[in-house]
């Protein structure tokens, strides 16, 4: 079993280490997303650098570009991609149900045609289990289907009783088979039920009878208003094992992070900080800054005083807009680093915060400073 130990609590947040082959994880923790084997615009070097401890790829993607024969050669992703940190990779079932149009849900699996050049192809929860035992990650997740929002009472029921089957098809196909580089692998369940509490218990009670390693919610930030989110993770945390990872799937925005902590959250992943990195908005202890507003053309201030990273001791706020106005591709990365250095550092400090029980007092106080719909400025 995946060994994670609590050291710390604040009334629902949690503190905790968990330990892989490949390194520890202090939780709360926040993996950055590299979904094809590479945190976009960011190499492995910086991801080091600003102290990243876990970053996750995805099951769909890989199986179809490399492929595994190709991950199989090269003796797994950490050395494909040459990373000796730990890896989480999901099952590839939000990137199926993206394909809205183009897959049909089976009780066996999913039919689905790539998003590459249209061909066909069929994801069983034991051949997922088989194309992560490829991949090599330290941690896999089962094949789940998350249902979109709002989706109704039956087809959720059915949906989440699809997910409980394939749960048990994949923990038995994960325990009939062996890691093939070395290190051990570990399995998380998904949750679903949408934003029904009864389907929610229904899935979490079928989840935590197959014993998995660890517990993710799944099914949000899908579209629902970000007060039942808060209502479920609250709600279905309650009914999760105390003694093992949980993980939020998907989120989200900093408020959003430390709202799931306080409801007891453990791990996290979003595209967030390196998508809006990419787009030009920076995440600072101030607020979010567009960086293609006028305002910046001669600000020759740091951007974010009270960081450290590479980006914000080296260059201005004026330099990073003539990047991005210029279409230069380094503005992508130092945006990107930046963002991904405060989302970690967030985390560090909810860490910090738990262990001096002061973690709700904090919150609050972050909240006010870093909201995204209170502080961004997008006027050119």
């Amino acid at each position: 079993m995946l060994k994670f130990s609590l050291i710390g609590k604040d009334k629902k947040a949690r503190a905790g280490v968990l330990e892989t082959d490949h390194g520890i994880v202090e939780t709360p923790a926040f993996m950055p997303v590299g979904t094809q084997g590479t945190v976009k615009a960011v190499n492995q070097k910086y991801l080091e650098e600003i102290k990243t401890q876990i970053v996750l790829s995805n099951t769909y993607h890989l199986y179809l570009r490399p492929g595994t024969e190709v991950l199989e050669k090269a003796g797994g992703l950490h050395r494909f991609m040459n990373w000796n940190k730990p890896i989480l990779t999901d099952s590839g079932g939000f990137q199926v149900f993206s394909l809205s149009e183009s897959r049909k849900v089976k009780p066996e699996g999913v039919e689905f045609r790539s998003h590459l050049d249209g061909s066909a192809h069929f994801f069983t929860p034991k051949k997922v289990v088989k194309i992560q035992r490829s991949i090599g990650s330290d941690i896999m997740m089962v094949l789940d289907e998350c249902t979109p929002y709002p989706c109704d009472y039956e087809y959720t029921f059915n949906s989440a009783k699809l997910t409980s089957s394939w749960a048990l098809m994949s923990k038995e196909a994960f325990e009939k088979s062996l890691p093939l580089y070395g290190h051990k692998q570990f399995m998380f369940g998904i949750i679903q039920g949408s934003v029904y509490k009864d389907l929610r218990e229904l899935s979490a009670n079928d989840l935590i009878k197959l014993d998995f390693d660890g517990y993710a919610i799944g099914g949000l930030a899908v579209g629902e208003p970000v007060e039942i989110m808060y209502d479920m993770v609250d709600f279905t945390t309650s009914l999760m094992p105390e003694n093992k990872p949980r993980y939020l799937m998907g989120v989200g925005r900093p408020e959003n992070l430390l709202e799931a902590i306080e409801r007891g959250i453990d791990m996290f992943d979003c595209v967030m900080p390196t998508r809006n990195g990419r787009n030009a908005y920076l995440f600072t202890s101030g607020g979010v800054l567009s960086m293609r507003n006028a305002k910046y053309k001669d600000d020759f201030s740091s951007i974010d005083e009270n960081c450290n990273c590479y980006t914000c001791t080296n260059f201005s706020k004026a330099y990073l807009r003539h990047l991005f106005i210029a279409g230069e591709i380094l503005a992508l990365e130092l945006a990107s680093i930046h963002n991904l250095n405060f989302y970690l550092n967030l985390m560090k400090t909810a860490r910090e915060k738990i262990l001096e029980r002061t973690f709700s007092e904090w919150k609050k106080e972050m909240i006010n400073r870093i909201s995204l719909t209170n502080k961004i400025n997008t006027e050119e």
